[in-house]
């Protein structure tokens, strides 16, 4: 079986979390398109990325990413890095010929984040930006009847996404400091919606809204909102807080069409609400559990009803990026590329300023 080397910025939350993805490919998507084998971990606590690089099985740790870079044994570069780390790092493994992933948000800003995508795609590799929600089984499912017409005209779509955990003025992390994460929860869980709210309904035109600090002495936005205008001509709202009290991991999100509704909670990962205008709508929802032989991802898990997790979400995101490299196939339309991670920043830029002027915006999209 043909391997390709792994090398991946980043050893806490996602670094974790796309390590373990790795390891279960080989063994649960079998015969995987490529064996991920893990070469290895950059970070920059040196005792830390060490003890990281033991735990997940890399052969070797190292406190310089350009290591990583400079290894011809790694042909995928995976960067779960700090955002003020995803332009420079993802850029010189492109240009070292190495395939790579970078977390969302692809950069700090609308500008960043042109920046990284026209610069890797000049280099030809393959590139994803690591929207996982886009590989939820019911998420893909969803796309699947929207793009068979099974809702008619699409008229709304409302998402949201709720934390809890960011209510402590002590709290001290890269994902507080503006230099490091551009934006609080506008970069880190907005722009989920924002990507969901395209992969389902097309793309954004219009945006008015506003980015709001509720904890005192903090430099980025807690929670965001927005009233948003689809090209296709549908509205919808785009939620984000990390001040939700209750709400733990609370990814929700509605479309209604002419001829049915979807709905869905990822605190309830494995079912998806479904609608269908059958002239009884007292009815109302019915409730699918997704875990059907014929439903999408699970010829790799389960007998029907034995639900999977969160965290198997990247399992089916890795696994179609190394498909992709072993096939030469897109990534796109249902993997994010650079250029999805680029068009969810204009949206996001769009609401910023929709904010500071006080009227609507039109997100403008840069060509490549």
């Amino acid at each position: 079986m043909a391997e390709i080397g792994v090398g991946m910025l980043g050893y806490a939350f996602m670094g974790k979390a796309h390590s373990n993805a790795f390891k279960k490919i080989v063994y649960m998507t079998w015969p995987p398109p490529l064996e991920p084998r893990l070469v290895g971990i950059a970070g920059r606590d040196e005792a830390a990325v060490g003890e990281a690089a033991t735990r997940y099985g890399y052969e070797y740790a190292t406190s310089d990413w350009r290591k990583l870079v400079e290894d011809d044994s790694i042909g995928l570069f995976d960067n779960g890095g700090p955002n003020s780390l995803h332009a420079e790092p993802t850029i010189a493994a492109a240009q070292a010929g190495k395939h790579v992933i970078c977390e969302k948000p692809l950069g700090r800003d609308a500008d960043e984040s042109y920046a990284i995508w026209q610069a890797v795609a000049a280099t030809g590799v393959k590139h994803l930006c690591a929207f996982n929600y886009r590989f939820v089984p019911a998420i893909r499912l969803a796309r699947e009847m929207i793009d068979a017409g099974e809702l008619g005209e699409i008229r709304h779509f409302r998402g949201r996404y709720l934390q809890d955990w960011a209510d402590d003025p002590s709290l001290d992390t890269w994902r507080f400091a503006p230099d490091d994460a551009g934006s609080g929860a506008l970069g880190d869980i907005g722009t989920h919606v924002i990507d969901l709210a395209r992969f389902l309904n097309g793309e954004i035109a219009t945006v008015s809204g506003f980015a709001k600090t509720f904890v005192e002495g903090r430099k980025v936005d807690d929670a965001i909102e927005a009233a948003v205008e689809f090209e296709n001509g549908s509205v919808g709202t785009i939620e984000g807080t990390r001040l939700a009290l209750g709400r733990r991991n609370a990814f929700q999100w509605e479309i209604n069409g002419s001829k049915g509704s979807l709905a869905f909670d990822m605190e309830r990962l494995n079912e998806l609400q479904v609608f269908r205008d059958d002239g009884d709508r007292a009815r109302g929802f019915k409730t699918v559990l997704v875990s059907e032989t014929d439903h999408p991802f699970w010829e790799h898990w389960w007998p029907p009803g034995h639900i999977i997790g969160w965290g198997d979400t990247f399992v089916h995101e890795l696994h179609h990026m190394l498909e992709a490299i072993a096939s030469d196939t897109d990534i796109a339309p249902y993997g994010a590329t650079f250029e999805d991670g680029y068009r969810a920043g204009e949206v996001a830029d769009a609401i910023v300023r929709s904010g500071q002027t006080g009227r609507r915006e039109t997100v403008s999209y840069r060509s490549s």
